[in-house]
Order: structure tokens, then sequence, then C-alpha cells
């Protein structure tokens, strides 16, 4: 079975340019080009609603395979979800100091850029993909 999200050829410009309220999309903007300073990576839509950027195959030791981003972001109707794929357990130091965010299983939930030390943020970036390069090297 393969992961259902894939990517696409859609529009990254297209879907930045549809998020509403005016902030979240600036918002959605700066991690955008963020994302794409911190992994060397252009943006590319994964399903009808994830921004991501590179990608890696994985296979699990129950025969699931697939590929997937490495590190994405995505404009929901509450927050903007920032895809950390190894999840938290190295992150503990980081999201101390981040400021007003929500976790989920591979996602940080924040309601705007404003809420958050940005710096901070960069930082978990470049940690992922750290992470994410010495466990599926490209």
């Amino acid at each position: 079975m393969a992961n259902k999200t894939v990517a696409t050829e859609a529009s990254v410009e297209t879907y930045l340019a549809a998020i509403d309220p005016a902030q979240k999309q600036e918002d959605c903007r700066e991690i955008c080009a963020m994302m794409e300073r911190l992994s060397g990576h252009p943006p590319k839509m994964w399903g009808p609603s994830i921004v991501g950027f590179g990608e890696y195959h994985y296979k699990y030791d129950s025969g699931r395979e697939g590929d997937f981003l490495r590190i994405g972001f995505a404009a929901r109707a509450q927050n903007i979800s920032v895809y950390l794929l190894p999840g938290y357990d190295d992150f503990s130091d980081e999201l101390s100091r981040l400021g007003k965010h929500k976790k989920g299983k591979s996602c940080l939930y924040i309601k705007r850029l404003s809420d958050i030390d940005v710096d901070v943020l960069e930082e978990m970036i470049v940690k992922d993909l750290k992470i994410m390069q010495e466990k599926y090297p490209e």
C-alpha cells in the first residue's frame, strides 16, 4: 500500500495566492521561502494542500513503501501545520523556546509567525533536515 499523499504538478503559487486571510498567506509565503532556502529544494505540492521540499523513499518492515516530502507545511483552517517528520523526541529544547504552538503526531501547529520565535523554527527545520538526511540519504 502506497502513501495517499503524493507529489503533484499543481502550482504552489496558486495554492499560496488562495490562502485567506492575508496574514496567514504572508506567514505561509515566509515559511515557504525559509524552507526553500534551508532545504535547497524548490517547493512542490503534495496532494491538494501540502507544500513540500525534497523527498525521500521509505520502506517499512511490513512491506509498505513510498515517497514523501522531507519537510513541508500546509495552511489549515485554524493553524499552519509545519511537518517535522522525525517526530518530537529530538526537539524538546527547541519546543521549550519556540513560543505558542501545539503538537500533532508529526505536525507542529502554529497560529501565526508572530506567536513564535522564527529563529527557533529555523533551527528546528535545519535539525529536521539533518536527521532526515542521516536516516534517508538523498
